[in-house]
Order: C-alpha cells, then structure tokens, then sequence
C-alpha cells in the first residue's frame, strides 16, 4: 500500500482507532497531536503494530492553520477527528449556562473553524478527500421522526441553541459548513456519526470516559451509569467497526455525505439486562416503573452501502467486559 493518509487527532478516541485500522490496511499514516512528543499519548500510538515504520507524528492544533501544512503534504485523505464535543468555556462557564452570543463564540464557533481551517490546509495541498467526525446530535429533528435517515434528517441549531444545547448545534452547524466548502472547492467529502462507543481503547486516558468509566465502576461492584433505570435510549457502536466505516468511505470512490456509524439503539433497561447476564453480581439500577419508549429508529440503508459488517450489541458488550477485565493496557505498558 503506497498511500499516506492524515489522521488530525490521531491520540482521540476514535482517531487512534483510525490509525490502528489504517496501519493494519498497510496504509503509511500522519498523525496529528497538540504536542507530537506528548509523553502520556504519543508512545501509546507508537506501540501500535505497523507503527515503527509507517506512522509518523506531527503537532498541530486546529487553532493554528499553517500547523497543519507538513502533515496533510503528500496524504490521499485527510481524516478529521479532533472536532471533540465540548461542554464549557475558556473560562470554565459551562456551556448550558452561557447565552446565544457566549455559545456560538466559545462553544460553536472555534470547532467550526478548526475544521474549515483544517480543510483549507488541505485544499492547498492537493487533498481532495475529506472524512470528518462527527455524532448522531446533528440529526434529530424536530418533531421526532420514527426513523431517521441521513440525507433528510437534520437537528435544528437554531432550536438547539434555544434550549441551550450549544455542544450539539456545534456539530450540527460544523457539518453544513464542511459541506459548503467541499462542494465549492471540489472536495469529496464524508461524514461518519457515531454516538456511545465500546470495545478497546488505545490510550489509558480514554478509559476515564463513557462507556468504559462505567462499566468498570460496573465490573467493580460499583454504581454505573444511573442510580434508577432512564426510560430512554442509547445508540451504540464498537470503535473497530466505527474505524472501518471511516476507511471504507475513503476507499470507496462513490461514497460522500454523512453515514450513520452506529448499529443500532437500545433501551437502558435492555441494556441493563444483557450486562447482568455478563457481570457476575452487578448491582442493578432502580427497575423502571412505567412502559419504556420506543428506542431511536434508523435506516442503515446508507450505511450498509459501505459493506462493513458491525458488531451486534450483545457482542459489543460481552467483547468490551471481556477485555476490561483482561487489563491489556498495563500489559502494552510494559
């Protein structure tokens, strides 16, 4: 495999997994960090097989266009997957306390130039495939739908913004942007929207978040997620198929647009009920006492296009207890 590839965020979540995909599929990587020699990051992705001779680490900061200039040179595609959501200002304000003029410039506005201005660095170098991160948040509109698609299903920001769900109208508003400059400068452009993400990590510090935070608080004998069953749902994926459908929209020529990257959603209480039967003497949450809702509906037909074949949720469940409980990342430690 001769082509290079950027990863913009290449010590995230779902980033890493796209390296680790990448450098599985023999493609040569640029990964983008704040700091290239981060000691707590940067080994970890080192350590990755394949890495040695095909991963090479850049710093960047998507607050600093021409910091992208040297990682982006000589790539096919350009994987953007630093837009994290982000739920308060510099100040520390959190996010549903500011008012529409804080939110748009604290919250909404800085990722939605970090992502234009890793585009335009892009652009200049040639780059004519763009694959961004994004989430499910940018596509729930108002009234709620039985089953939502991607082509025709958009949140509202201006609704979002109203109810002060400035983290969500972010991705929302980041995506209509991206689009417009793609389709004004000749870019081939898709979209993955993932939501809650299980099965390995590749850095220590992504254990501290969700869902991994809460199922080892789970596996510990200790309260998880909620204190009493929500009556809700939640949309699930496992991060090795997610990084599969982000390779899988660049190597197809004909894909572009955005694409679901989750496989299905699930009640809580169902969710609740299959990790009983994997955890051994898990303490349960407060049973729900009245009928639940229907969880979120979608249509995959999208997503199916891109022939990644995604894990169920009951294996995603029992393969991500299975290998928090292995403790593999002390093991890469050594």
């Amino acid at each position: 495999m001769s082509k290079k590839l950027c990863v913009a965020g290449a010590s995230g979540l779902v980033g890493s997994n796209i390296v680790k995909q990448a450098l599985q599929h023999g493609y040569t990587v640029n990964g983008t960090l704040r700091e290239r020699t981060d000691p707590a990051k940067a080994p970890w992705l080192l350590k990755l097989p394949g890495a040695g001779e095909r991963l090479n680490l850049f710093s960047a900061d998507m607050a600093d266009e021409p910091s992208f200039e040297a990682a982006v040179a000589d790539t096919d595609c350009v994987f953007i997957a630093c837009l994290i959501p982000v739920y308060a200002g510099p100040s520390g304000t959190p996010a549903r306390e500011m008012d529409d003029e804080q939110g748009y410039a604290e919250i909404i506005q800085p990722t939605v130039d970090g992502c234009l201005s890793i585009m335009r660095a892009a652009h200049r170098a040639g780059v004519r495939n763009i694959v961004i991160c994004s989430s499910t948040s940018s596509t729930n509109p108002v009234p709620a739908v039985a089953q939502k698609n991607e082509t025709e299903h958009w949140s509202d920001e201006v609704e979002q913004c109203c109810a002060r769900k400035y983290t969500s109208a972010t991705k929302t508003v980041m995506e209509k942007a991206a689009i417009a400059y793609a389709a004004e400068n000749g870019m081939r452009l898709s979209i993955i929207l993932p939501t809650g993400m299980f099965g390995p990590v590749i850095l220590p510090g992504h254990l501290e978040g969700n869902p991994h935070a809460w199922l080892r608080r789970l596996m510990n004998g200790e309260r998880g997620r909620h204190d009493a069953i929500p009556n809700d749902s939640t949309s699930m994926s496992h991060l090795d198929d997610v990084a599969k459908l982000f390779l899988a929209a660049y190597e197809n020529p004909s894909a572009s647009g955005r694409y679901f990257g989750v496989y299905a959603s699930w009640h809580w209480q169902d969710i609740y009920a299959e990790l009983e039967q994997i955890i051994d003497g898990m303490p349960m949450p407060t049973p729900l006492s009245e009928p639940k809702v229907a969880p979120t509906g979608f249509d995959f037909t999208r997503r199916d296009s891109l022939g990644i074949e995604m894990r169920d949720i009951p294996t995603m469940l029992r393969e991500t207890v299975a290998w928090l409980a292995s403790d593999p990342l002390t093991a890469r430690s050594s």
